[in-house]
């Protein structure tokens, strides 16, 4: 078990790159996942934003069946 630990001689040198490795994918997981949480929101404020718009322009400029505005 301690050779395979040592793995030749460069344990020193392969497990602190594994640590290292592990320790950037964690980060880059949780930035990706904020980011996510974060453009989500976004999008929910500005569909919000626009849905309450949408249907004031619709009942403002209603058209009659000739095609005039009423």
């Amino acid at each position: 078990m301690a050779e395979f630990f040592s793995m030749g001689g460069y344990g020193a040198y392969i497990w602190p790159s594994y640590a290292m490795t592990a320790i950037i994918l964690a980060a880059l997981l949780v930035a990706s996942i904020r980011e996510l949480k974060s453009t989500e929101a976004m999008f929910e404020r500005l569909k919000a934003q626009i849905a309450p718009n949408k249907n004031n322009n619709n009942n403002n400029n209603k058209e009659t069946p000739d095609g005039d505005e009423a």
